[in-house]
């Protein structure tokens, strides 16, 4: 019999039973005599000695057996939160996983979080509900909670038949047994093709067809259940104890049936998904190979962690060693399927595929948190930084930072549990003693608008330009770069070369410093010189680019933000929900679940520390609190972060915005608002779309022509000029409506002039919110409660009166929102712009969206009595004015206003008042050319 080599990993929330678990298969399988238990510290995968001490596993781990005809690799990973990024790096190798359900606790925060990375790498999952020996368990309601949270196509593999035998029995005197989902063959079958689409067809029409209610075993077989659980459309389940060792032998046997073993190719390929270092501090590099095969003293290409192609190296193979637990087995030659460690590599990396393996993985989970490393007094802190980068090696999550101008080093962390067992490695290994400072939260920064970054460097003897175009992505799609750049403008060479810069360099944003996020940064036009230009050249206008385009863009900050689920007395939710929104949590109705309920939402990181402890004490140990990172978001208090941390770009010696030009045979630097002024190509942004065709859709509407768009300038349209400037009036700029946070970006050489249109024009702008002037002046409340057509057109001649004596550009804003099909309109009445509201959007949010925009060139002032809508208008930059107050300029201007007449007439006060008499010529020739007509 052929044997098919499985690779498996066992995961799970925080003590569901993975080691016992694991424990429980190798002592059924053979290679172990003797069941050890986690709580005993003698558990065969628990090597380390905190491990052992605490109870919990720390470090990926491997074990060899057989089970009929599988040779299976199993993997014990880490349940615990803080260590997830070295869970995660696992799943990268896995052929198939046992996700383990506490039958107690049912799917956790952290399973959920389990379940998506398995979807993401697309790894098959049977399922394993353990602790059913526990009293209270009831496997209909975990299997309901099963499809609920994970999948509809869970389904139980076991039956019962009318001959009262079944697949996958167990001891009948067992709890496990006794607690169980009874389910007849017929609905066994049934429950396995209602998974698949096409199948259910073919079941339905054959169980037609037969009419003996065998269709389901007759159609579906041992094959097609295996191809749909490796396609990830069926989810078995099984239920036991795995400390009594009951339903393990059923899961092993379903595991043995309906497994495959996967296609691999013949050219040699691995994938690197561990470092790590043996007692006698080896370097070991664990690894999966993926084709072909790997034998002793043969060499491989290891690239550098940027993946440059030009920084490959060739290293050879020592030994190769097959682990199981702490013990090993050499081997000279090992096949695809095969997972081993390697001695003799000293350049390679976690996540790093070699042969024909060449993508490089980036793993989802990253720390949230950054502590600073205190040393003891008198260590040498260069040494002791080159000491840690080896820990930095085996995980690489720990992101060892050296702060040159502080001589600090600083680490990136999940939580206080990887606190102390890092604390305690570093002794162990280096014999150092180190502490922590209290942490803080690990920024993030994007964009909100496309942009287009410019760098050029240009000293004596070197040259290089760069331009990228750069923009924002979809939230935790990290950062993707690409070129549309032809070879025409910049050889292929020169252009492989740009992307290695951009990849190889962690780029800080303009706010905080935080490393750049969810963008996507393409190379549009670059620049060598025949003589002139180093690689190095391109390296500094590329970081140059990158930083420039950030100074221009309009940036937001994003903070690490928990998913939680709070489960406490339903007296008590009122402090929880009170709590959460005090933090900036945004969440749902509660539900209810018996006495309890249910609080579900996303909260930011930095809000919540020590609540944990808060929630235990006023619940009085009743209450429970389950988080995992569910991502970054805008942070909700950005301004407060940003003077905290007091980050000045222009003032960044390792992160230049500016660029190197050279005039006269001397390079000098040119800031980075002015670099199109200097640059030697031109432009590659292209205009947006969208905004034209609005605007020619604007232009038709405004010049009453409907279908075929036009451009044209004669008499019967107005020019495009006006066109522009009266859609930019009404409508805002061209450039798309920015979000989040935006920070002044100051040129170091010119730090009182602002270059980020904060300084303010002295042209003004007035809007008014329509109908709420209406309904707040009793003249025309009164008069709209009769007719409100009157009222509005009575509010239009006031206003324009008041536009002609204060001379601003007035823009009167009517809600139409409620008008099925109203795609808005916008009309000139007299010297004003009167707009009605398109359907679904009300007067506050055009006004919102418009003092947005022109605020930043303008002066802008918005008259409403609206509380809500006066506090968005002040955050959006413009200043509002309330209704009362309006009223009482619009009066105090007509008063001036007829004042001024009388003067100039020479007419005594009181006087008789004669239409037209001293108007300005162009109303005069205005009011000739309507009579004309």
């Amino acid at each position: 019999m052929s044997h098919k080599n499985i690779v498996l990993g066992i995961l799970a929330h925080v003590d569901a039973g993975k080691t016992t678990l694991a424990e429980s298969i190798l002592y059924l399988s053979g290679e172990i005599r003797k069941l050890g238990r986690v709580d005993h510290k003698d558990a065969f995968l628990d090597t380390d000695t905190q491990e052992r001490d605490r109870g919990i596993t720390i470090f990926s781990k491997q074990a060899r057996f057989r089970w009929n005809d599988m040779d299976v690799t199993l993997l014990d990973t880490p349940g615990h939160v803080d260590f997830s990024a070295e869970m995660e790096r696992t799943l990268q190798v896995l052929d198939y996983a046992v996700l383990i359900i506490s039958g107690a606790d049912g799917v956790q925060g952290h399973t959920l979080t389990l379940w998506k990375l398995l979807e993401r790498y697309h790894v098959p999952v049977f399922l394993f509900v353990n602790k059913m020996d526990q009293p209270g368990t009831d496997a209909g309601k975990l299997l309901a909670e099963l499809k609920a949270k994970l999948d509809e196509r869970c389904v139980v593999f076991r039956y019962d038949d009318a001959n009262n035998t079944g697949m996958d029995m167990s001891d009948a005197d067992s709890t496990y047994d006794r607690n169980y989902v009874n389910q007849s063959k017929e609905e066994f079958y049934e429950s396995i093709a209602v998974c698949d689409e096409a199948l259910l067809e073919q079941y339905l029409e054959k169980e037609e067809q037969d009419g003996t209610g065998h269709a389901g075993e007759d159609l579906i077989g041992t094959d097609t259940i295996a191809d749909l659980i490796r396609e990830r459309k069926l989810f078995p389940c099984f239920f036991g104890s795995a400390l009594k060792v009951e339903g393990v032998e059923a899961l092993l046997n379903g595991l043995s049936t309906y497994t495959g073993m996967p296609d691999y190719d013949t050219a040699f390929g691995a994938r690197v998904f561990k470092i790590s270092r043996d007692a006698q501090g080896t370097r070991l590099t664990h690894v999966k190979i993926t084709g072909g095969s790997l034998k002793v003293k043969q060499m491989i290409r290891v690239h550098d962690q940027s993946g440059n192609e030009s920084d490959v190296a060739e290293e050879k193979i020592d030994q190769i060693r097959i682990y199981s637990g702490s013990k090993y087995v050499l081997e000279q030659e090992v096949t695809a399927g095969s997972v081993c460690a390697l001695t003799g590599p000293a350049k390679t990396f976690c996540g790093e595929g070699l042969g024909i393996e060449q993508e490089i993985t980036i793993p989802v989970l990253e720390p949230v948190m950054t502590y600073r490393i205190v040393l003891p007094e008198g260590c040498d802190v260069h040494k002791a930084y080159q000491e840690l980068c080896q820990l930095e090696e085996e995980e690489p999550q720990l992101h060892m930072v050296w702060k040159e101008q502080l001589e600090e080093i600083h680490v990136q962390l999940m939580g206080e549990v990887q606190i102390e067992i890092l604390r305690n490695l570093i002794y162990e290994r280096f014999g150092v003693e180190v502490s922590f400072d209290e942490g803080s939260i690990v920024y993030k920064e994007t964009i909100a608008d496309v942009v287009e970054g410019v760098g050029h460097f240009e000293p004596l003897r070197h040259y290089a330009e760069v331009h990228l175009i750069m923009e924002p992505g979809e939230r935790g799609s990290g950062l993707q770069f690409g070129t549309k750049c032809s070879e025409d403008v910049l050889d292929k060479n020169w252009q492989r070369l740009i992307l290695t810069h951009l990849e190889e360099k962690e780029h800080l944003g303009v706010l905080t410093g935080s490393p750049i996020t969810d963008m996507q940064i393409t190379l549009t036009a670059g620049r060598a010189h025949q003589k002139h230009t180093e690689g190095g050249d391109f390296r500094q206008a590329t970081y140059r680019a990158v930083r420039q385009g950030l100074c221009k863009a309009q940036s937001i900050l994003l903070e690490p933000v928990y998913e939680f689920r709070m489960e406490l007395p339903q007296e008590m939710m009122g402090r929880a929900m009170t709590d959460m929104q005090t933090k900036g949590g945004r969440f749902g109705a509660p539900e209810t679940e018996g006495d309890y309920a249910v609080l579900t939402g996303t909260v930011p990181v930095a809000q919540m520390h020590g609540y944990q402890a808060q929630l235990m004490a006023y619940s009085g140990g009743r209450g429970r609190l389950f988080t995992s990172l569910k991502g970054y978001e805008p942070c909700h208090n950005p301004e407060e972060v940003m003077d905290a941390i007091g980050y000045e770009a222009a003032h960044d010696p390792d992160n230049p915005c500016g660029s190197v030009f050279c005039a006269h045979g001397t390079g000098f630097v040119v800031e980075w608002n002015q670099v199109e002024e200097y640059m030697h190509l031109e432009s590659t942004l292209i205009k947006d779309t969208d905004a034209e065709d609005e605007l020619q859709d604007f232009a038709v509407r405004y010049a009453g022509r409907q279908g075929e768009r036009k451009t044209s300038t004669s008499e019967d349209f107005i020019g495009q000029d006006e066109i522009e400037e009266i859609f930019n009036r009404t409508f805002g700029t061209k450039t798309p409506r920015k979000q989040g946070w935006a920070r002044t970006i100051r040129a170091a050489s010119d730090s009182g002039r602002t270059y980020k249109g904060t300084s303010q024009p002295a042209e003004e702008y007035l809007l008014v919110d329509g109908y709420n002037i209406i309904f707040a002046w009793e003249s025309l409340k009164e008069l709209a409660q009769t007719n409100l057509d009157g009222a509005r057109g009575k509010l239009m001649d006031i206003m324009s009166n008041y536009q002609a004596y204060r001379r601003m550009h007035l823009i009167l804003v009517f809600d139409a929102y409620k008008v099925k099909g109203n795609p808005g309109s916008t009309m000139r009445y007299h010297n004003i712009d009167v707009v009605y509201t398109k359907e679904a959007e009300t007067a506050d949010q055009y006004i919102e969206k418009v003092s947005h925009d022109i605020s930043k060139k303008y002066r802008v002032r918005v008259a409403t009595s609206d509380g809500l809508e006066q506090l968005i208008i002040m955050g959006a930059g413009a200043t509002r004015v309330s209704a009362r107050e309006f009223e009482r300029e619009v009066m105090e201007a007509g008063e001036e206003l007829r004042k001024t007449y009388l003067e100039q007439t020479g007419q005594p006060a009181g006087g008789k008042n004669y239409l037209l008499e001293g108007a300005p010529e162009e109303v005069l020739a205005y009011m000739e050319s309507i009579r004309n007509e």
